[in-house]
């Protein structure tokens, strides 16, 4: 099995797409998992929901479970699959539930502020 570490990130987090916040928290948390680079999760409570459109993708990994995706939905274009979430995750990754992670990328940034 991938190992998978969980803690708790440092500092605030912010998430920006086309001009607009879309989540800013004190309670980010950071997974690493093998090799890849770490990869920030958003409490669902501190992301603007409304900028967020449930898409028709869905994955699986076999060490988190499953994933569905979310398109961000900005005034002057549509990320596809930008977002995601686990929302039944695998017992020993559960800190990662009702938690939303970004595709950072030229049109949306993850950032420590």
């Amino acid at each position: 099995m991938a190992h998978i570490t969980i803690r708790k990130a440092q500092g605030t987090w912010t998430v920006r797409a086309g001009g607009a916040v879309l989540a800013e928290t004190q309670n980010a948390l950071e997974l690493t998992e093998g090799s890849h680079p770490e990869v920030i999760y958003f409490p669902r409570g501190d992301v603007a929901m409304a900028f967020l459109d449930l898409s028709d993708q869905k994955t699986t990994c076999p060490h988190k479970g499953g994933a569905k995706y979310f398109s961000i939905v900005t005034k002057s274009q549509t990320l596809l699959n930008a977002a995601w979430s686990y929302e039944d995750p695998k017992a020993d990754v559960a800190a990662i539930k009702d938690h939303l992670a970004f595709h950072a990328s030229d049109t949306v940034t993850v950032e420590e502020v």
